[in-house]
């Protein structure tokens, strides 16, 4: 059995609705958590004693250089802001939507024909991106996490061109009350977004595993 000295300690980028709650079911499920926000330090550090207790709040340097995988769950239109040139070799998962209500109109997404995660990972080639998170509800994720074969148990998706970065996503997933599903390469994100047929739907393994193979074989 994994001890917790083995668990990956998770960086995650983003103190708000998000960030705590992964943060929250992170630390649950015994894994070192990191969280770096925009709030000043002392208020900062308040905040995720209150919301998140157990996770230990981070500058972005610290979190970049320290955190096994990192988790970018800010507003996209604020995703330039992280040290991306700290996230070489690293895992990174991309958590974010692009919301042009909140974000702003961004013409750089809306004119480029790919996915947004693969823009992203324009901003450092070298970090293993994997798309995952983001299509489920800050909210659904404590509700709806339930133990491994659970008959009600939800799917995430998790889409990349790493395989060894998907399965190590895949396996704190796993932890955090989900079933994992691999969908393909980070082009197939685009199946995750907002528009995108997965992107809020309540769907078992099966289910995932079905609509994910329609549209790569589509």
């Amino acid at each position: 059995m994994e001890s917790e000295n083995e668990r990956p300690r998770i960086g995650i980028y983003g103190a708000g609705k998000v960030g705590t709650a992964l943060a929250r079911l992170f630390v649950a499920a015994g894994h070192p958590v990191l969280i770096a926000g925009s709030p000043r330090q002392s208020a900062l550090d308040l905040l995720v004693g209150v919301v998140a207790p157990g996770a230990r709040v981070a500058d972005a340097l610290t979190l970049a250089r320290e955190s096994d995988i990192i988790i970018v769950a800010v507003p996209f239109g604020k995703a330039d802001s992280l040290p991306w040139d700290e996230f070489d070799g690293r895992i990174v998962v991309d958590a974010m939507n692009y919301w042009p209500p909140i974000d702003g109109t961004i013409d750089e997404v809306e004119a480029d024909g790919r996915s947004t995660s693969e823009i992203i990972g324009t901003r450092n080639t070298a970090a293993r991106l994997v798309k995952s998170f983001n299509h489920l509800g800050y909210h659904e994720m404590e509700d709806d996490a339930l133990p491994a074969g659970a008959p009600l148990r939800r799917a995430l998706a998790v889409a990349g061109d790493d395989d060894e970065a998907k399965a190590a996503v895949a396996r704190i997933i796993e932890a955090i009350g989900f079933d994992a599903v691999d969908i393909g390469a980070l082009r197939e994100g685009a199946h995750l977004q907002p528009s995108g047929p997965i992107f809020g739907r309540e769907l078992d393994r099966t289910e995932l595993e079905r609509l994910a193979h329609e549209r790569v074989t589509a």
